[in-house]
């Protein structure tokens, strides 16, 4: 455990912002999923309208630092071409 002041707060402030980034990655998880699910039951407009709600989210946390931003536009392109071939 921390032994001094800042020590002390370092340690709160972590913790934190671990609870924050595990938030943002929880609903990072579940937007993916929300549309790899409606390209699976090949629903073209449900899957395009989750992309966009996705790549909004997968932004969001790259740019708050969660995730790198290299994972983000990999993870975009990635649900960007599974969505392209339903839609083709």
């Amino acid at each position: 455990m921390a032994n001094h002041k800042s020590a002390v707060k370092r340690a709160k402030q972590s913790e934190n912002r671990r609870i924050r980034n595990k938030a943002v990655k929880t609903s990072v998880k579940n937007a993916v999923k929300s549309v790899r699910l409606a390209v699976t039951n090949d629903e073209a407009e449900v899957a395009s309208a989750n992309l966009k709600a996705a790549i909004s989210k997968i932004d969001k946390a790259s740019k708050k630092g969660v995730i790198h931003a290299n994972t983000a536009a990999r993870k975009i392109s990635r649900l960007t071409r599974i969505v392209n071939t339903v839609s083709a």
